[in-house]
Order: C-alpha cells, then sequence, then structure tokens
C-alpha cells in the first residue's frame, strides 16, 4: 500500500469516512442541522465527484508577474479602468479581447474566461504558490501542485521521460509538495537547443564498464539500505536506470520542435514561448501528463500598457495555435489547457503609468477538458470602484473545477508522510464552467 495514499477508494471514489473539512463547512453553513445520518454528509462530498469526464493531460500556460486583466481577457474600453486600453471583437458575438489578441478572438468558441477570479495573497512567492496548488502557503506542509496531482492519481503506461515538465520555469516551478520530489517538474529552457543535462558524454561500452564496476561497490552500500518494491534493489540503483533510461529514449526526441514542420513553428511564433508551446503539444502525443509553458514579464509597475503589449503579443499566437492543433489531433476534449498568472493589475494607473498588484478581481483562461467554450463567466467593475467582481471565483474553486474535469475527486483526502489527511482541494467544482 502506498504510505501516501492509503485509503481504498480510487482516483474518482468517494472517501469512506467524513473529512473535519466536510464536518466544519456544513456545520457553520447550518448550525446544529449538521447533525444528520452519515449517509447524508457522504452524499454531499460525492457531490464533487467527477462523472466521468474525459480529460486527462493538462497544459498550464504561465503568465509569471501577473498580467493586466484590463489589458488581456477583461478589458473595458472607454471606461475609467481602461486608460486608453481598446478591445477587438471575437467570433463569440458579446465577448470581447483586449486588442492585440487577433488570433485567439478567432477561435474564442473554444475558450472560457473566468474574469472573476479571487484570491488573498497578492505577494509574488506567495500568490504563484496559491495559483499552483489551490492553498495558501501553510509552513507545516507543502502541497502538490495541478501537475503532481495528475501525476499521482492517474495512473499511466510507463514512460522513458517525465511526465509532469516545465518548460522555462521561472524562479518557483512547480513542485509535488508531500508527495515527494519525484512528482517536482522535470525543467527544460528553450526547445529550440537540445534538452540540458541528458545527453550521455559517454561511448555506450565505456558507460556499461562503468556501470559493471559500480555495481560492485552497489552490492555493498545495498546491504541494510531500504530496497525497492522488488526487495532486491536499492533506490539508488532505480534512479541510476530511470536516468540512463531517459538518456537513451527516442521520447526525448518530442522536445526537438525543430523535426515539426516550419509552417506549424511559424504559427507559434518564433518564440521560446512559442517554442515551448509546441513543445507541449508534443510532448502530450507521447503521453505527458502535465506541461507547464512559461512566459515572464507581465510585472509592470511601470509602462504598463507597452510592456503589457508586448507580452500578449507573444501569448496571442502560441496560445490561438495551440487550440488549432489540439482540436486538428483530436486532443481537445483529453487536454485541459489553463492561461493565466499569479495575481492581476490594479484598476488605477500609478504615477510611473504602471498597474501594482491585484489580488481582487482577475482572469483566466480555460479551453478543452470537456469545458464548453464561448463564455465569459463574471466580470470586474468597468469604473473600479467596487472591489469585489461580479460572480467571484476563488482559486481553490478554479482548481476542485480543473481536478473534477480531469475525472480526480477534488474532495478527496491524502495521508501526508507525517500521518496528515488533507484534501486535494479545499473548493468547490464551479458547476457554470465545468457543466452539469
Amino acid at each position: 500500500m502506498n504510505p501516501t495514499n492509503p485509503t481504498p477508494e480510487g482516483a474518482c471514489g468517494t472517501p469512506d469516512h467524513i473529512s473535519r473539512r466536510t464536518l466544519l463547512r456544513l456545520g457553520g453553513a447550518v448550525g446544529l442541522a449538521w447533525l444528520t445520518p452519515v449517509s447524508r454528509l457522504l452524499a454531499r462530498e460525492a457531490e464533487a465527484a467527477p462523472k466521468g469526464r474525459p480529460a486527462r493531460s493538462v497544459i498550464i500556460l504561465w503568465m509569471a508577474g501577473g498580467p493586466s486583466q484590463l489589458e488581456t481577457f477583461d478589458p473595458h474600453p472607454g471606461s475609467k479602468t481602461a486608460f486608453g486600453t481598446r478591445s477587438i471583437r471575437t467570433a463569440v458575438p458579446g465577448i470581447g479581447l483586449a486588442e492585440g489578441f487577433g488570433h485567439l478572438a478567432e477561435v474564442m468558441g473554444d475558450v472560457t474566461l473566468v474574469r472573476s477570479v479571487v484570491s488573498k495573497e497578492a505577494d509574488h512567492e506567495r500568490a504563484v504558490y496559491n495559483m499552483k496548488t489551490g492553498y495558501r502557503p501553510n509552513p507545516t506542509v507543502v502541497h502538490p501542485s495541478i501537475g503532481a496531482i495528475v501525476c499521482h492519481e492517474l495512473a499511466d503506461a510507463d514512460m522513458d521521460i517525465p511526465r509532469h515538465i516545465s518548460i522555462l520555469p521561472d524562479q518557483w516551478p512547480a513542485r509535488g509538495g508531500y508527495f515527494g520530489a519525484q512528482f517536482d517538474a522535470f525543467q527544460v529552457q528553450d526547445p529550440r537547443g537540445p534538452v540540458q543535462d541528458v545527453a550521455n558524454p559517454l561511448a555506450r561500452e565505456r558507460q556499461e564498464r562503468r556501470m559493471k564496476d559500480l555495481g560492485v561497490v552497489e552490492a555493498s552500500f545495498g546491504r541494510g539500505r531500504p530496497a525497492d518494491l522488488d526487495g532486491a534493489t536499492t533506490l539508488h540503483q532505480v534512479t541510476m536506470a530511470r536516468a540512463l533510461r531517459l538518456m537513451g529514449s527516442d521520447q526525448l526526441k518530442a522536445f526537438d520542435v525543430q523535426q515539426a514542420p516550419a509552417s506549424q513553428r511559424a504559427a507559434y511564433g518564433d518564440t521560446p514561448f512559442g517554442r515551448g508551446c509546441l513543445a507541449a503539444l508534443r510532448l502530450l502525443e507521447k503521453g505527458v501528463r502535465c506541461v507547464e509553458v512559461t512566459l515572464d514579464g507581465w510585472d509592470t509597475h511601470v509602462n504598463n500598457h507597452k510592456l503589457q503589449g508586448a507580452r500578449v503579443g507573444i501569448l496571442d499566437p502560441a496560445f490561438a495555435a495551440l487550440i488549432r492543433d489540439l482540436k486538428e489531433r483530436g486532443l481537445m476534449d483529453s487536454t485541459l489547457v489553463l492561461c493565466g498568472g499569479e495575481f492581476g493589475r490594479t484598476p488605477q494607473l500609478n504615477p510611473l503609468g504602471g498597474r501594482d498588484h491585484w489580488p481582487s478581481g482577475f482572469s483566466v483562461a480555460l479551453a478543452g477538458g470537456g469545458i464548453r467554450g464561448g463564455r465569459a463567466l463574471g466580470g470586474t467593475d468597468p469604473e473600479g470602484g467596487k472591489k469585489e467582481p461580479r460572480d467571484p471565483v476563488t482559486v481553490q474553486d478554479i482548481h476542485a473545477s480543473i481536478l473534477h474535469t480531469l475525472g480526480i475527486n477534488p474532495a478527496k483526502e491524502i495521508k501526508t508522510p507525517v500521518g496528515r489527511p488533507l484534501a486535494l482541494s479545499d473548493g468547490n467544482v464551479v458547476r457554470e464552467l465545468v457543466g452539469g
């Protein structure tokens, strides 16, 4: 039995006990009425369980620094908050995007915008943690990111390359948290070049001699050490075997976007981020579960409009090309794409022409994974007077909804290595987002 997952239910099952979170939530909501039969309480937990959704993989387009909702997915042209920002029409009547999203506007029918995301974190590091894990930072535990959860919960055929990958990571890449470092994202840089640190510099014969000599040392080292599940090899030997398998795998070719047709590469844009999005598509075709591609430079405390516009120019063709290619390859329903950053930007400009941190109403875009596109949920106040957006959605609710689309019960509890039970998500599934 897996010590981090000792409960008998499957990835989509209902817990065989009542979580403390459920009791507290129900108790706070209805007072003494929470003293109801156990079957009714279990039904409430089961309500959050997925209903056979097809999504099996995730691509996260991570906008590091905090993109402005007003210059991306929630523009208010002509309003007090726009400061000259204009919008363009999209393929969906009534839904506009900020100027510069000409490519994404054409595929808007496949995209859903959530324009009313709220959080309580306005510091970069804390907000990144919050958005990537669905939890606020806690000194007593490190929570797993979305990709780590997906890889932990969804079974896979054996693969040579990692199933959780971060392309162009910043200083806070996705982590495995209490699932362990083996679920951390495998980090790579611009796919234009070879994958770093995986090429074997030795000839095959010399490598084999080294491994034979190492085997003599391993035999002595292994006595009294923790063994792998087969009871014969040490964890160190397992790690070495995986590394050698990775270095010799043909699956590494998925990173090499130069093998893609020139027309396809051009559609994504001649940028590291565009190449990262194309690599994400190729990796999913090999069976990778989660790919995070980072586009930094959104922290615009000065010269907001110019800097945001430059980022939009990079994001727009890559995002749209990714959606088109997923559809052409029949991967749209089985892949959820999330685009967003750690928070938004203030409705007002500061004296330097910038927008500052704003967690009180920002936007994310989602596509695929069985989510019906062509919609915009919620919205911020065009005049900037109301801090609370219309129909607010919390960060944890976004996480619960993502897990739901992947066939993972967000309410499922996992015991951490120290025996502490924690739910995969502390949010509620947004029914307007996932349907059902």
